[in-house]
C-alpha cells in the first residue's frame, strides 16, 4: 500500500465550448479496469448521439494500467491528452470520458490536443482532488469527564478525529500517522493523568481535498 497518492474526489463533469464544439468531461475514480469500462460504457449509452466519447484511465499503485482511446477522433488526438493530464496530475485509479458533440470546425491535430487536454484539466477541476494517506487509527478510552478536554485539545492538533463512540466509557478513535503513534500515546496518557487506555487499530487511508 502507497502511503499517499492522489486521485479525484468521486464523480464530477464539466463542459466547455471550443469552436462550437461541446466538450462535456466526465470524471470518476475507478480501481480496476472492470470499474473503468463499466463507467465508459455507461457515458457511451448516456450520449450516444454524440460524436466522439474519448476515454482514458490510469488504475494501480505504479499505474500497471494505462489506457487511452481516441473513438474515432484522429490517431492520437484525444486519448493521449487525456491521459498525459492524468499523468501531469499525478492522479491514479481515475478514469476520464470526453463527450464530443460536433459544431461543425474543424480544429486540426494540434487544436484537438489542446482542446481535449483543456476539457481534462477542468474536468477534473471542477471534480475535485484528494490526497489518500494511510493512517495508523488510534482508539483511546477515558471516562467522560476528560471528554471536553480531549476534544478541545484534538480538535486544535495535527491530529484527525475519525470518530467518537459514546458506551460505559468515551472511545475516540483519532487518525495518526504510524511514525507518530508513540508519541500520540504519550500525549493522551499526559492529558489525562495516566486516566486513559490506548490501543492501535486498522490502518487505512485518510482522505484530504487538495486544489
Amino acid at each position: 500500500m502507497l502511503p499517499s497518492y492522489y486521485t479525484v474526489k468521486g464523480y464530477g463533469e464539466n463542459e466547455i465550448v471550443i469552436e462550437k464544439s461541446r466538450f462535456i468531461a466526465h470524471v470518476t475514480r475507478a480501481t480496476t479496469e472492470e470499474e473503468a469500462q463499466e463507467f465508459i460504457q455507461t457515458i457511451k449509452k448516456k450520449h450516444w448521439n454524440a460524436t466522439h466519447n474519448c476515454s482514458a484511465y490510469l488504475i494501480g499503485e505504479n499505474d500497471q494500467i494505462q489506457k487511452a482511446n481516441d473513438d474515432g477522433e484522429p490517431s492520437g488526438t484525444a486519448g493521449v491528452p487525456i491521459l498525459e493530464v492524468l499523468k501531469k496530475r499525478h492522479l491514479k485509479d481515475t478514469v476520464v470520458v470526453i463527450t464530443r458533440y460536433f459544431g461543425g470546425i474543424k480544429l486540426g491535430a494540434g487544436g484537438l490536443i489542446r482542446a481535449y487536454g483543456k476539457a481534462t484539466s477542468e474536468g477534473i477541476n471542477a471534480t475535485g482532488m484528494v490526497e489518500r494517506r494511510l493512517m495508523k487509527v488510534m482508539h483511546t478510552k477515558v471516562d467522560y469527564t476528560w471528554l471536553g478536554k480531549l476534544e478541545n485539545e484534538l480538535r486544535s492538533s495535527i491530529y484527525n478525529v475519525k470518530e467518537i463512540h459514546y458506551l460505559d466509557t468515551v472511545e475516540i478513535e483519532t487518525f495518526v500517522e504510524e511514525s507518530q503513534t508513540n508519541a500520540f500515546t504519550e500525549w493522551m496518557v499526559e492529558l489525562t493523568n495516566g486516566q486513559c487506555e490506548v490501543s492501535e487499530g486498522k490502518i487505512l487511508y485518510l482522505e484530504k481535498d487538495v486544489g
